[in-house]
């Protein structure tokens, strides 16, 4: 027998807007800031990138870094 939790709990009550996440997947900031993907994954290997976090293998977008950088840049 399945618990009242589990059965109203679906995918999609577990979305959480971009602008809640303190760190975004490399697609998820591809969309929020719409710069592309390749863009961004050339972006998170310069040495000084202060916005990438490394989880394992995975590299994860810091949103609010990732804002300021946009912010203070003309170019990318």
């Amino acid at each position: 027998m399945e618990c009242d939790f589990v059965k109203i709990m679906d995918r999609k009550a577990l979305e959480i807007p971009f602008w809640f996440k303190v760190t975004l997947t490399i697609r998820e900031a591809a969309a929020y800031s719409n710069i592309g993907i390749n863009k961004i994954e050339e972006l998170l290997k310069q040495p000084k990138c202060n916005f990438v976090l490394y989880v394992g293998n995975k590299k994860l977008v810091k949103r609010k870094e990732f804002e300021q950088y946009i912010s203070k840049n003309l170019e990318i």
